[in-house]
Formats: structure tokens, C-alpha cells, sequence
């Protein structure tokens, strides 16, 4: 055993490892001697392996951590909104309404909204604030200026109830919360809704009854002692994310639509809303549309328009163009030689999801995205009127929402009237065939009629029978209507049910 262990070294060496040698077998002694080197770089391999494993875990640390930082910076106004005092949904708000501060709330509400529509359309709007007592004093001057009592509710969706705030004509504002209607559930309700009444399956049912009424439940009803109190008779809503393409009309009290009862106009923020009344008794009308697109446009064709230019062409004074001669460089050229107070535009149009350029209004041969009607200048001179008569929204997504009730702010129209999804051919004719019938004054000493009224007897006619399909004729109190064979049969004669009349809206002023 000695004589191994000096083999393999010098004799201090072997003594170092006597001690061990002698409990080993030979060869083990002779293996025991190179231990040291072997366990040393197995030692430092190990260390390798570790440092680099550390150094993976410190890598995806830093790779997560920059990934929640830029997630929270996007994020930035939602997590304020939903933890601290930022937002209408946040402390800040719900402690101005416990207050009853109503004058701080509608201020704090109208900034909210006018950020929201500034954001998406990258646009600053240059709007003066309005204070509840300055929109109380409007609607006072408007009501006497229109013969319609007109009111503003705002409806505030919180996670934990709705608020409702009521402007009626010098008046103080009132305030009414629906603690039964938290976000969530008001949210699932709406959707409900709109999947009720636009699913052309059920056409002959009343399904969208139950959600109706339940809506009419939570937004209209606090308030409807104190709107009949005032004898008003317009509604303007004013309301925040997630309802800003309900089919108000609808809403129903159990008895009649809300339509039987008030006209109706959404708008963005009352600072955005014009709030002059001008007496269309002798506005022209510029009706352009297509019945067919140019193959490259791949659009369905619309049958009925030549119909709905021709009934307004009969109606109004003004001129129409079809087809290929329904161009932007033809309406910018109409425009700059006529100051025409309404534009109708018989077309597709999209709201879609996504920033405005997603959103369209379809020419002959090409397209307007929604980014591009600021630049057409509606506001000078002003336009009072722009009708899009076969619109599609996106219900329920955000930026389309956003798109639909900020139509007449971006294109700088004094009103928009448009639909929020796409009605049949026939029932979009006869609509707006109704409608211009309605708007039109045709005697000296006609009362004023304001746009949101006549788009009301219009949707009633529709509820109430007056206008239907039989036979291939499109019937009213006026005359009968040849519709073109193109035109699909409909199961349903009648349009009262409200796929047919609830899609159309007035958006920003209703006078």
C-alpha cells in the first residue's frame, strides 16, 4: 500500500493521504489520488452551469418587467380609472356625487367625453366648455325657439351603478343612481338587445321585449316624473362607453316605444352640439348614391336607391346623382356651387373596430374613411344635415361606437342621420321616404319642425302600420310606391317590428 501511494508521488504526499489509503483497497487509493483534481473541475463546471442559469432567470426578470411597464403605461388611464380618483368610474366622481355637486359633475363628464372623441380622431375640436346651468339656459331658449321642450340626460355606466343626471330648461340638474344597474350586468343587457332586434330570424317575434324593457327600467324611468312634470318632449342622450349604439328608440315602457313618447338625438358632449335652430323650409338637398358599384369597389349592390334619390328629388329642391357620377370630386365640386343645407348619401358605410381610417363611407369607385371627412369642410358653409341611409356599426366594440356617435363632430355637420346597422332595402326606402315627407314644411304657417321630430313621425308611421309592403308597392298615407323586382320579397308586410325603424338615429342636434 505504501509502496502504491510513492508510486504515484513523492513521500509528503503519500502521508497527506495515508490516512484515507489505508481504509481503501489499491486501486481505489490510486483513483482517491486524483480526486481532488477531478471533484475541482466538476466544482467549476457546476459554476458555469449556475452562473448561466442565473443569468437566464435575471434576463427573463428584466424581459417581463419591461413588458408590465409598457403594458401599464398603455394602461395608464384605465388602471387610474378603476383604483384611484382618475376617471368618471373612479373615487374622484363617485365623492363629487355624494356631494350632490352636480355642476362639478357635469363639467368633469363632458371633459371626460371630449377626450375620449379627441383621442380617437386625433383632433382638437376647440370647444368652450358648458357649464349645467349654460345648457340649462340653451334648452330654455331652444324650447321656445322650436316649440319643443327639450331635456339632456347623461348616463354614467360605474361598476357598481348607473348615474343618471337630468338637465331640464331652468332648472337645476337632478340626479338619480341605479344601483341595480352595475356595469357588468347594464353592458350584458345591451348586448342582449341589440342581438334581439337585429337578428332577422326572429322578425316575427317579440324578444327584444324583455331586454327593452328592462333598459327603459334603468335609464328612463328614474327620471320620468320629472320629464313629464316639464312636458318635455326631446330627449338628448349623452352617454358613456358601451352605450353609445343602443337602439334607443326601442327602449320600451311596457305599453309603447320610447320613440311614442319623445324624439329622440344622441351627441357626444353638449360642448360639441350646436345648438342654433335654423328653419330648413328652404334648404336644397344634394341626394347622391349607388345602386351598383364599380367592380373594383366589390361592394353588394343597393336596388332601391334610384328610388330613395327620386322620392327626395321630388320632395326638395336640390340635385341627385347616380352611379358613376356619384364621386367625391363631383360632391366637393356640387358643394363649392351650391350651399346646400342637407347631403344625403345613399351607400354603404362601416363603423368598424380600430382608429377612424377603418370606417368608411363607399363612392362609386372608391372610398372616404372616416379620417378624411374633417378635410371635406361641412362646417363652412354649414351643413345642417348628413344622411347615411344604409350604415353597419360594429355594436358593442368601443372605437366603432366611437365612430358612430362622433359622425356629425368629425364631419362637421350640424346633424347626422344614420343607421346603426343595415336595414333592408325596403325598409330603408320607406324610412327615409317618410322621413323627408315629415321634414318637409310645405304651408307658410307650418309650425317649425325640428329633425329629431320628423325622424320620430317617421318611426312611428312604421310602428303604427301607416307605411308598408304589399304586393310589391310600397304603401303609405301618401300614394303607393312601385319597388323594383330586385328587391328580395319580405316574410313581414308590415314594418313595425323595430329592426326595420330602430337603426335609424339622430346624432348631434336634434333642431
Amino acid at each position: 500500500m505504501h509502496n502504491s501511494l510513492e508510486s504515484c508521488g513523492d513521500r509528503q504526499h503519500s502521508q497527506i493521504f495515508a490516512p484515507t489509503s489505508k481504509l481503501l483497497p489499491t486501486a481505489a487509493a490510486n483513483c482517491a489520488l486524483n480526486r481532488p483534481k477531478t471533484m475541482h473541475y466538476q466544482s467549476q463546471q457546476h459554476r458555469q452551469k449556475r452562473t448561466t442559469q442565473k443569468k437566464i432567470k435575471t434576463a427573463i426578470f428584466y424581459f417581463l418587467t419591461a413588458i408590465f411597464f409598457c403594458w401599464s403605461t398603455a394602461n395608464l388611464a384605465t388602471i387610474a380609472q378603476n383604483t384611484n380618483s382618475g376617471g368618471l368610474n373612479g373615487q374622484e366622481m363617485r365623492d363629487i356625487l355624494d356631494r350632490g355637486n352636480l355642476t362639478e359633475a357635469v363639467t368633469r363628464i363632458e371633459e371626460s367625453w371630449e377626450e375620449d372623441y379627441q383621442t380617437y380622431f386625433e383632433q382638437d375640436f376647440e370647444t368652450r366648455a358648458k357649464t349645467a346651468e349654460a345648457i340649462s339656459k340653451t334648452l330654455s331658449r331652444l324650447a321656445v325657439q322650436t316649440n319643443k321642450k327639450p331635456a339632456l340626460i347623461y348616463a354614467i355606466p360605474r361598476t357598481d351603478q348607473l348615474e343618471l343626471i337630468l338637465i331640464l330648461p331652468d332648472r337645476p340638474p337632478i340626479l338619480r343612481s341605479v344601483p341595480e344597474a352595475k356595469q357588468e350586468k347594464l353592458l350584458s343587457v345591451v348586448k342582449e338587445f341589440s342581438s334581439e332586434i337585429t337578428n332577422p330570424v326572429k322578425l316575427n317575434t317579440t324578444t327584444y321585449l324583455e331586454p327593452a324593457q328592462q333598459l327603459y327600467k334603468w335609464i328612463v324611468a328614474p327620471l320620468e316624473t320629472d320629464l313629464q312634470t316639464a312636458k318635455i318632449e326631446t330627449l338628448l342622450f349623452c352617454v358613456g362607453a358601451g352605450l353609445r349604439t343602443v337602439p334607443l328608440a326601442a327602449m320600451h315602457d311596457g305599453q309603447q316605444f320610447l320613440i311614442q313618447k319623445y324624439s329622440l338625438a344622441r351627441i357626444p358632449a353638449f360642448k360639441f352640439t350646436d345648438s342654433n335652430y335654423t328653419n330648413l323650409r328652404n334648404a336644397q338637398v344634394l341626394a347622391m348614391g349607388a345602386s351598383n358599384f364599380s367592380e373594383t369597389a366589390n361592394k353588394e349592390p343597393l336596388p332601391a336607391v334610384p328610388l330613395e334619390l327620386s322620392a327626395i328629388a321630388r320632395q326638395w329642391p336640390g340635385q341627385s346623382f347616380l352611379n358613376q357620377d356619384f364621386t367625391i370630386v363631383n360632391l366637393q365640386s356640387q358643394r363649392l356651387q351650391h350651399k346646400y343645407g342637407i347631403i344625403h348619401l345613399a351607400t354603404h358605410a362601416e363603423f368598424r373596430p380600430g382608429t377612424p381610417n377603418n370606417s368608411y363611407i363607399q363612392f362609386w369607385d372608391t372610398q372616404l374613411g372616416l379620417d378624411q371627412m374633417r378635410d371635406l369642410k361641412w362646417n363652412n358653409p354649414p351643413l345642417e344635415l348628413l344622411v347615411l341611409s344604409a350604415c353597419r356599426t360594429a355594436l358593442g366594440d368601443k372605437e366603432a361606437e366611437l365612430g358612430f356617435a362622433g359622425l356629425a363632430l368629425q364631419s362637421g355637420a350640424k346633424s347626422a342621420l344614420a343607421s346603426l346597422w343595415y336595414v333592408s332595402d325596403a325598409g330603408t326606402l320607406a324610412l327615409m321616404t317618410e322621413f323627408y315627407q315629415q321634414l318637409r314644411i310645405r304651408r307658410p304657417n307650418d309650425p317649425p319642425i325640428i329633425k329629431a321630430e320628423a325622424l320620430r313621425q317617421a318611426q312611428i308611421a312604421a310602428i303604427e302600420g301607416k307605411v308598408t309592403i304589399e304586393g310589391g308597392q310600397l304603401r303609405s298615407a301618401r300614394g303607393d310606391t312601385p319597388l323594383p323586382p330586385s328587391i328580395p320579397k319580405l316574410d313581414s308586410k308590415d314594418l313595425s317590428h323595430p329592426y326595420y325603424w330602430a337603426a335609424f338615429s339622430i346624432i348631434g342636434s336634434p333642431w
